[in-house]
């Protein structure tokens, strides 16, 4: 509402008592900064900073691209990994919960294509939703994947029970960690119930899942290291019993 200015001749009334005379002229409002925020603690890789990175990777921000493998012998395949430059990393102990929608039942279909899950880990807890596409395919090439830092999980899991949904099923694992900066992860997992596992998550530049594939498989291909079986299925999968 716009100030009326009032005009009066001689001495101006005094203003009521308890109550403060406006100024006639207010100055002008300061501008407001308009700095960005300032970004989390970086709990997930280069998942949480994503205005940061290389111009290449903007179409691949919310994709992963990963190759799971048994692992044959681990030794070799370390020694491989540090002649191309791996630094390894932390190794942490991880428990990984899944849950099903109450909207929508993940696991009625015959084939498996999205999990919610929540991270608890001693580096930090997370929720992290994924569907890996093409959605019928028995092999994945790929998911969208979207992950974020969670300050109070135990919030966020009262959040869920409280709209209905349930628990699927707990997978615990001792992970560690390698990295090949600027290109890939990888992820020694020794998972409860279930065994031995080597993770290759691609972490480089590309503009399509196609060209991030052909780039892990080549990186693969490049360590001359002989791998245990390719693994088609998510740890969950597995527990569970499930093909697909």
């Amino acid at each position: 509402m716009p100030w009326r200015t009032a005009h009066h001749s001689g001495n101006r009334p005094a203003a009521a008592p308890g109550r403060t005379r406006c100024p006639r002229h207010l100055p002008p409002p300061t501008p407001m900064s308009h700095q960005p925020r300032p970004s989390p603690p970086n709990l997930l890789g280069n998942r949480t900073d994503h205005g940061t990175e290389p111009a290449g990777r903007t179409t691949m921000r919310y994709i992963e691209v990963e190759q799971k493998y048994q692992v044959k012998d681990i030794t070799a395949l370390k020694a491989a990994l540090e002649k191309r430059g791996a630094e390894p990393g932390l190794t942490t102990r991880q428990v990984d919960t899944y849950y099903n929608a109450p909207h929508r039942d993940f696991l009625a279909p015959d084939t498996i294509s999205e999990w919610l899950r929540l991270r608890e880990s001693e580096h930090g807890d997370s929720i992290n939703y994924k569907r890996w596409l093409p959605a019928d395919a028995v092999v994945k090439t790929h998911c969208d994947e979207f992950e974020t830092p969670v300050e109070d999980i135990e919030a966020l899991r009262r959040t869920l029970q409280a709209l209905d949904f349930t628990i699927v099923i707990a997978v615990e694992k001792v992970r560690e960690e390698w990295t090949v900066p600027g290109l890939v992860e990888v992820a020694f997992d020794t998972v409860t119930g279930a065994g031995d596992f080597v993770e290759f998550e691609f972490k480089g530049q590309a503009t399509e899942p196609a060209e991030a594939i052909a780039q892990l498989d080549a990186f693969i291909a490049d360590l001359d290291v002989e791998l245990g079986d390719r693994v088609n299925r998510g740890y969950p999968h597995i527990l569970l019993g499930r093909e697909r």
